[in-house]
């Protein structure tokens, strides 16, 4: 088999062979496309139906959810069949779903799409659960923002893909880079402890932050490094007055972490000292109960991370509902097609 070619019988997938000079053992957008992610079942059904004559068989398939949720993940998979004679119907992504709704329909030769449909259900798997925890977030916010900082849990192949649910979620921005940009959005974040750590003092790494930062960037400032964190924070608020748009609690869980009597004694000593207008921005460990109660407690922002990242993935199952117009469905499932008003014609 030819680099990049797509994988038709068993022997192929024999034959391939992976270069002993990788250096990510995550797959390259050529590889998903060639099937080199898919089960090999999927190789062995095609060889199969390709021996009987019935590879091009005319089917139409549904994709459901195994529980309800935030559906993402959706424009991959439009990508990934972009160039296939099929018709697709699709749930726009960011809309909510039940158990068992069709989210994606599709109809054409079972040949243009039957091997690809591990990656089809893996994209919106993951996206999805992301998706969800990220919309759990969002009811916990209210209006107040809050931006997603879990890349650092996931491997960094994916660390986008997760970003960019957690936006469609209901997050107002993200950290990486790469999720941010792939949402029109310049992502956001603060200043790590590393900074603060190396240089030895809060107040230093705020002045040159202050100083080398763009003027509407909005100066966040890590206020729990060395000293406590309601010293620490009138320190930096006296050192950059006005310029000073927020502090931002990420106490470790050996500390006791971010707590509501800490929020609010932060939020009173501000106000108390004439910083009314600077924002107590929280994060570290936080989930949907926790936001709930810091917000109450005066937190005007948050950052989720690990929450959103270690979210399980949505179980997804494509059904063969219609051959060659012909209702069917394997025992336990009802023949014919389920429809779902927000499916929509998109191929």
């Amino acid at each position: 088999m030819e680099k990049g070619e797509g994988f038709k019988t068993l022997r192929d997938v024999s034959d391939y062979e992976v270069n002993d000079d990788r250096l990510l053992h995550s797959a390259t957008h050529q590889e998903i496309l060639s099937g080199k992610t898919t089960d090999v079942y999927f190789i062995r059904t095609m060889e199969i139906l390709t021996h009987l004559g019935l590879q091009d068989r005319v089917v139409t398939a549904e994709i459901f959810p195994r529980k309800p949720g935030i559906i993402a993940g959706v424009l991959e998979v439009l990508n990934i069949l972009k160039d296939k004679d099929i018709k697709i119907w699709a749930v726009d992504e960011g809309e909510s779903f039940e158990s068992m709704d069709t989210v994606i329909r599709i109809e054409g030769p079972y040949s243009e799409f039957g091997t690809y449909e591990t990656v089809i259900l893996g994209c919106l798997a993951s996206a999805s659960g992301w998706a969800t925890a990220a919309h759990q977030c969002r009811q916990a916010c209210g209006d107040k923002p809050f931006v997603c900082f879990g890349s650092r849990h996931v491997h960094p192949s994916v660390a986008p893909v997760m970003e960019r649910a957690a936006l469609i979620g209901g997050a107002d921005n993200a950290s990486c880079i790469l999720g941010a940009k792939l949402m029109g959005k310049e992502p956001v974040g603060t200043v790590p402890h590393a900074a603060f750590i190396i240089a030895g003092d809060t107040v230093e790494i705020a002045k040159v932050y202050d100083r080398i930062s763009p003027e509407e960037h909005g100066r966040i400032v890590l206020v729990d490094t060395f000293k406590d964190e309601v010293e620490e924070t009138l320190r930096v608020a006296n050192a950059l007055g006005k310029r000073l748009g927020g502090v931002r609690l990420d106490t470790p869980s050996e500390r006791g972490g971010v707590t509501p009597a800490l929020v609010r004694e932060v939020r009173a000593r501000l106000d108390q000292e004439g910083f009314d207008r600077v924002k107590v921005f929280v994060s570290g460990g936080l989930n949907p109960e926790r936001i709930h109660i810091l917000s109450q407690a005066g937190a005007d922002a948050f950052g989720v991370g690990s929450y959103i990242s270690s979210a399980s993935p949505i179980d997804m199952t494509m059904d063969i509902k219609k051959v060659e117009g012909r209702a069917i469905a394997k025992r336990g499932r009802i023949p014919g097609l389920i429809d779902n008003s927000k499916l929509k014609r998109v191929r």
